[in-house]
């Protein structure tokens, strides 16, 4: 496929993602295909780091105060909650890191732990209401793992808690934007954005 058409397709996506708060970049590429008028078996998509630049570009474009105030307030929850969270040697990752964030968007934390019960007790011991789920991370050579999830808000902002085993700390799981492992921030780092 031609890279103009790639990228057609890919500002297309960002379009949907940022204006119906779809967080599915794959759902969005197929709508942008039909939207386009496109066959979808015989087009080639855009990577997912495409159109999550394609998002960042749309929101400082089109994203006005409201989307400068909720990336900020994220960045400067992102140390708070990472203080509360020491114990479990928390990381900044995802929108908040790269500034691809919509109203659909939560605050991502790595936090590690030896049983992931550890962080739904450090919850409810603070009275903080939480759902749980599970998130698919890849790893290098292929292989994927499930990992508890704990979903709760603060101050207005959705937060997903992804409860890793301690030993993850050294083992990064592969972003699907870049293909390459996550950017997990530690607290210095999350402060010195936030600041930013």
């Amino acid at each position: 496929m031609q890279a103009p058409l790639r990228n057609v397709i890919a500002e297309e996506a960002a379009r949907i993602v940022c204006s119906e708060s779809l967080i599915d970049y794959h759902a969005a590429k197929l709508k942008a295909l039909h939207r386009l008028g496109l066959p979808s078996r015989h087009t080639s998509l855009p990577d997912n780091g495409q159109v999550d630049a394609a998002v960042i570009d749309y929101l400082r474009l089109f994203g006005g105060a409201a989307y400068t105030q909720r990336l900020a307030r994220m960045r400067q929850l992102a140390p708070r909650l990472m203080r509360s969270l020491a114990a479990f040697e928390p990381r900044l990752t995802g929108g908040a890191v790269s500034g691809a964030v919509t109203v659909a968007h939560h605050l991502q934390l790595h936090v590690f732990a030896e049983q992931s019960e550890l962080l739904d007790m450090f919850l409810l011991d603070r009275g903080i209401d939480f759902d749980i789920d599970e998130r698919r991370y890849k790893y290098p050579g292929g292989r994927e793992e499930q990992v508890p999830l704990l979903r709760f808000s603060t101050d207005g902002v959705g937060v997903d808690l992804a409860v890793f085993m301690t030993d993850d700390l050294r083992r990064t799981p592969i972003s699907p934007m870049t293909g390459l492992p996550y950017a997990r921030l530690n607290l210095d780092e999350a402060i010195a954005l936030a600041s930013n």
